[in-house]
Formats: C-alpha cells, sequence, structure tokens
C-alpha cells in the first residue's frame, strides 16, 4: 500500500489558527484612501480643481482660464459623456449622463463657462461617491470558496491517493483524518467522530457520527478517522448548492433600480425635446429672435438639469451611513439604507446571533452523597483532555467556581458515547444518557426529560460505574437578546427564527426572547425558502446572520446583516450591513434612522422638482438670467444636501 503521509491538524490547532487570523472585515473604518484611489473620484476632485483654478485667473487671462475650463469639462465630464453615448447608440435611449454634458456644453456655448463647469463637477461628483458605494456594496463570495475543499484521500484497491474533489463521484471510498474538513456529500461507512457542522447546518453543537449517518462537505472532522462513501460529486454537494445560491441571489437587481433607469430615460427625453422645441418653435410661433430663443433653451437646460435630484438621495444616505457606523453599524452602500427603512420582518439566526454560540453548564444534579465539587472538579479532570466543546463548557465551568483541576490517569474516548478516566483511583466516566445507565434510577429519568425540554443537552456522570450526577449544558441566551426582539415588536416589525438546531431547542430559545415566528431544522436551502416566503406573506426582510450557512439567506434577504465580531468572513462578504459590536439592540435603532432617511429623501426631492418647476416657469414666463438660473440651481441643490447632513446627528 502505497503510504500518504499528510499533517493532522486538531481541531484545537484549527480554532488557535482561525484566532490568530486577521479579519479584514472586523474593526474597518472607513477607508478614505480607497476611495480616493477611485478613477472617477480622481476626475471629479481634478476637474473641481482646475474650475476654481480657471475662475481665480479669467480676470487677468481670459484664454487661458477657457483652456483651463475646458480641460475640467473633459476630465470631469468623460466618463459620464461615454455612459451617455453607450446608452444613445446601444439602447437607443437618453440618460441623465447625456443630459448634465449637454446643459454644461450649452452654458459654455452662451459664455457661462464657470456654470458649467460647477454642474459637472457637482455631478461627476456624486457618480463617484455612488460608483464607490456600489463597488462596497459588490458581494464577493472569494471567502467561501476558501472553505471549500480542494483535495481528498481516496482508497482505490487497497491504496490511499490524494485527488482533486472534482474528480470525486459517487460510490468513491474517503478517508477523512482528524481535525481536516469533509471533502463530499455522503455516508460514513465505518469509524465514529463528532463532526462541527455549524458551517452548513448552524448547529450550536458538534453532532455526534457513526456508521450509516450522512455528513456534508465542508464540515469539520472531530477527533476520530471517519471512512466516507461519497453519494454527491462536488457541484452538486449542499456546500456547492450554497455559493449557487449565494450567486443567483446577487444577481438579483432591485426594483428601485430598475424605476431610476426608467425615470432617467423618460426625464432626459423630456428635456432634451423641449429644449429643441424652444429653440426651433419659439421663433416661429412666438416672435423671438432665434438669439433669445437659444438663450432661453439653454437657461432652461441648466435649470432643468437633474443636481438637485441627484444630491437629494446620496448626501442622505452618506449621512445614514456615517451616523450608524459611529454605533458601529456599517452598510456597504446607500441602497441598502433605502431598502432597510423598508424593513416588515427581522430573521434572525439562532445560533451566534440570538444566542452567543458557545455551551454553558446551566445545571449540575448530583445523587444522594455525592459532593457537587468533587464531581465538577473530577468532570472537569478528564474532559480537560479533550477538545469537544461539551468538555470545554465543563472546563470552563471549573474555572469559574474556582475548582483546582486534579490530575486525571489513563483517559480515552469510548467512541460514540463519551469520555472516561481515572482520578484518584476512582474510574470516572462522562457522555450520553443512554438508557442502560437511568434503568436502575428511573426518577432521574424525568428530571432529564425536564432538561432536556427545555433545550439543553444532558450528560450523565458515573463515579465506578455508580450513577453520580447530571450535567446540564445550553447556548446561552445574548443579553440583550429579548430586549432588542421588544423594541423591534413596538416598531411593529415582526421578529423571526431560522435556525438548523432541532424544533425542542428553538423554542426554548424562542419563549425566552420574545419571537413569535419560529422555523427550525432548516439546512441552508431550507433558509432561503422560508426567506421568500416571509418577503411574500409580510413585505421586506431583514436576515441576521453569523455564519457560512447563513450566506445564502442573507443574500436572499431585502437586506443582509452579519454579525462583525462573531461571523464568518462568508457572512461579512456576503451581508449588505455588518454589526460590528454584535449589539443586536441596535437593529431597531439603525431601522428607524433609514425610515428618517426615506422621509428626508422624499423632503429633498420634493423641494428639488418644487425649484425646478419655479425657475422653469421663471424663465418662460417672466424670463430667468442664466446666472440667476444657475444660483438658484445650485442653491437647490446645497439646501437639499445641508438638509441631508442633519442625518449626521
Amino acid at each position: 500500500m502505497q503510504a500518504i503521509h499528510q499533517p493532522i491538524h486538531t481541531q484545537a490547532q484549527a480554532e488557535q489558527n482561525s484566532a490568530q487570523s486577521p479579519d479584514p472585515n472586523r474593526g474597518r473604518k472607513p477607508n478614505f484612501r480607497a476611495m480616493l484611489r477611485n478613477k472617477e473620484m480622481q476626475a471629479a476632485l481634478g476637474s473641481g480643481l482646475l474650475m476654481l483654478v480657471a475662475w481665480g485667473i479669467s480676470p487677468y487671462f481670459n484664454a487661458i482660464s477657457i483652456m483651463l475650463y475646458i480641460v475640467s469639462y473633459a476630465i470631469g465630464g468623460w466618463t459620464k459623456a461615454k455612459e451617455g453615448m453607450e446608452t444613445l447608440v446601444k439602447d437607443r435611449d437618453l440618460d441623465v449622463n447625456l443630459l448634465m454634458i449637454a446643459a454644461s456644453l450649452g452654458a459654455a456655448a452662451i459664455g457661462y463657462w464657470n456654470e458649467g463647469a460647477m454642474l459637472i463637477f457637482i455631478f461627476a461628483l456624486s457618480g463617484a461617491l455612488e460608483s464607490y458605494a456600489t463597488e462596497r456594496s459588490h458581494k464577493d463570495i472569494s471567502s467561501l470558496m476558501a472553505l471549500k475543499p480542494e483535495t481528498a484521500l481516496r482508497i482505490e484497491n487497497g491504496q490511499m491517493n490524494l485527488v482533486a474533489i472534482d474528480e470525486l463521484k459517487p460510490g468513491d471510498l474517503l478517508l477523512v483524518k482528524p481535525g481536516e474538513l469533509i471533502p463530499a456529500d455522503g455516508t460514513v461507512y465505518r469509524g465514529s467522530s463528532f463532526v462541527n457542522q455549524a458551517s452548513i447546518t448552524g448547529e450550536s453543537l458538534p453532532v455526534d457520527k457513526a456508521e450509516g449517518d450522512e455528513v456534508y462537505a465542508g464540515t469539520v472532522n472531530g477527533e476520530g478517522a471517519l471512512y466516507v462513501e461519497v453519494t454527491k460529486s462536488a457541484a452538486g454537494s449542499l456546500f456547492g448548492k450554497i455559493i449557487k445560491l449565494v450567486e443567483e441571489a446577487q444577481a438579483e437587481v432591485p426594483d428601485s433600480q430598475r424605476f431610476i433607469e426608467r425615470f432617467e430615460g423618460i426625464y432626459a427625453r423630456v428635456v432634451v425635446g423641449a429644449t429643441l422645441m424652444v429653440i426651433a418653435g419659439a421663433p416661429l410661433l412666438l416672435g423671438w429672435t432665434w438669439n433669445e430663443a437659444f438663450y432661453k433653451a439653454m437657461v432652461f437646460l441648466v435649470v432643468a438639469s437633474p443636481c438637485a435630484l441627484v444630491s437629494s438621495i446620496m448626501p442622505v444616505m452618506l449621512s445614514a451611513m456615517s451616523s450608524s457606523a459611529r454605533r458601529g453599524i456599517l452598510f456597504k452602500g446607500g441602497a441598502h439604507v433605502e431598502n432597510m427603512a423598508q424593513t416588515r420582518v427581522v430573521a434572525f439566526d439562532k445560533t451566534g446571533t440570538l444566542t452567543m454560540g458557545t455551551p454553558q453548564v446551566t445545571d449540575i444534579i448530583t445523587a444522594e452523597g455525592m459532593n457537587r465539587a468533587e464531581l465538577l472538579s473530577a468532570a472537569a479532570a478528564i474532559e480537560n483532555l479533550s477538545m469537544h466543546p461539551l468538555a470545554r463548557a465543563i472546563v470552563d465551568q471549573a474555572v469559574r467556581e474556582g475548582i483546582v483541576t486534579q490530575e486525571a490517569e489513563r483517559v480515552q474516548t469510548l467512541t460514540g458515547w463519551g469520555i472516561e478516566g481515572y482520578v484518584h483511583g476512582v474510574l470516572w466516566r462522562i457522555g450520553k444518557t443512554n438508557e442502560m445507565h437511568l434503568d436502575t434510577h428511573p426518577h432521574w429519568h424525568d428530571e432529564r426529560a425536564r432538561l432536556e425540554s427545555e433545550g439543553k443537552t444532558v450528560s450523565i456522570v458515573m463515579a465506578d460505574n455508580h450513577f453520580a450526577g447530571l450535567i446540564a449544558m445550553r447556548d446561552t441566551v445574548r443579553p440583550q437578546a429579548a430586549a432588542a426582539v421588544k423594541k423591534l415588536e413596538d416598531m411593529g416589525v415582526k421578529v423571526a427564527m431560522l435556525t438548523g438546531d432541532r424544533a425542542k431547542s428553538a423554542a426554548v430559545i424562542a419563549r425566552e426572547t420574545g419571537v413569535s415566528l419560529v422555523y427550525a431544522d432548516l439546512l441552508p436551502e431550507d433558509k432561503v425558502k422560508q426567506v421568500q416566503a416571509l418577503r411574500q406573506a409580510y413585505g421586506q426582510v431583514l436576515m441576521v446572520g453569523d455564519g457560512v450557512n447563513d450566506a445564502p439567506a442573507l443574500a436572499a434577504a431585502t437586506v443582509g446583516m452579519g454579525m462583525g465580531m462573531s461571523g464568518s468572513g462568508t457572512a461579512l462578504e456576503v451581508a449588505d450591513v455588518v454589526l460590528m459590536n454584535d449589539n443586536i439592540e441596535e437593529i431597531a435603532w439603525v431601522i428607524e434612522q433609514a425610515r428618517r432617511a426615506q422621509r428626508t429623501v422624499k423632503q429633498n426631492m420634493f423641494f428639488a422638482i418644487t425649484v425646478i418647476l419655479a425657475l422653469i416657469a421663471g424663465n418662460f414666463l417672466q424670463g430667468v438670467a442664466l446666472p440667476l438660473g444657475v444660483v438658484g440651481h445650485e442653491g437647490s441643490t446645497i439646501l437639499v444636501i445641508l438638509n441631508g447632513l442633519r442625518l449626521l446627528r
């Protein structure tokens, strides 16, 4: 047999490596250097700088000033002009980009170079900010792909060969060593171990696996070797489906984006058509001179340009994003603020979101004559040599109570049951509450049933084959969870819980937190379906999660929110919003802030449209000088920006 020597990484080493590896998503502050590296931002700022220089020297060097204005127009307007021409040629449609360029060139044509340059600069700057926000909101699944196993140890003709997972096919037999990622969906052919399935099912505790049990690609094997028979190819695995679901959800275009695109085309066509009618029709119908008609048409083109409308949205969104960031809530784009305001349901993942994600000892019940401290000390001494999360919970409890851990001897794992070892000559055994251990103690059946009904995992402790007691453990609820749920309910927002855990455990957490809608035993694809069902039943859904298994649901929701401190890199990349401090009480505040932003946007748009209509009416009824039209137009732009900046408070 050909020996394949591979390093064995224990779960402890994996956890240590994970803790040491920096997470680029944690503690991230607004990156102004990255913003300045944005090419559109550089062009906009360059255009504005040239505009100021040209304005400053215009009284002294008029020819040079005009040359600088031309360069300013070219730098600031090139990208928008290109986009406008592409829309005109490919889609045979007009958009606001082309309209703004035409307005600026029209102002220049009648000698108002600075006014035209200012229009170019403001529009280019808002476009650059929008472009940067779009880049930040792009959902990258590279971290999810990084978790995908690349190779597998396949057994062929008595030999072990290292092969790429793409070569695996149903029926192949694999060896999965302790601490390794399971490379494919399959069933356990031989061996037993506990498997951490949190990346797939969201279960807070590892699951014991034995012959015939199903395992999933991307989950982590525990302390035992497993022989796994492949049942699905890499593309058809549950992990592969997660990646596909995320990609499909990312491709979905929001309704608001479609509306804006339609509005731009209609608005641009109306303004251009009206401008041409004034130039061509006014001299014939109203008796205006050609110069007078052209002048009024240029004033119309300037005052009708949508700078104020554009500024009605982005400054508001950026201000809301900034104020949210100060409270530890990072938006990846202004569109998500708008979507957040429409939230009707908040769907929480359970483990690591409503709960802390790590089990803790809740009850230690001893048999008659057994000392509690002695039982906990002995159990901690044996469990100290295991890396199972339940074992760590017992050890941590002993540390919290100040109990000195004794020295254990001849400790060994009892496959499929638990662990045993000697402490001061006494054989202690800790494991599952199998019927055979409780048969002689029938009154403990009710005690175990009571603890399990509370969503707790119960372990039995035996001393020299005599019943010594029970230790119950459970994932603990976040201290602020109940208050967070109540705040949302008071706002009229429904609260749901989506979890891969058992229905009994989920029901207990729901009772303690006040969650009214509970959906348990869900795989990642089930969570996506449930999110879609909630959207149909109630409206827009905010999904809050922290794990890889939550990634498809985060992407499928109207807004996905990842937990910044405890969340996986994948959840943070896919999420639209990151709750950096994991304080879920802030969710109610950020929804209200988003609603406030939405109200401000409506106010700004109403004001901008009113000013545009008033200036247009004044231009044709009384006559508006071009400088006055620019002042009125830019003044309305400044006012809506200042109104948006109020959200910084």
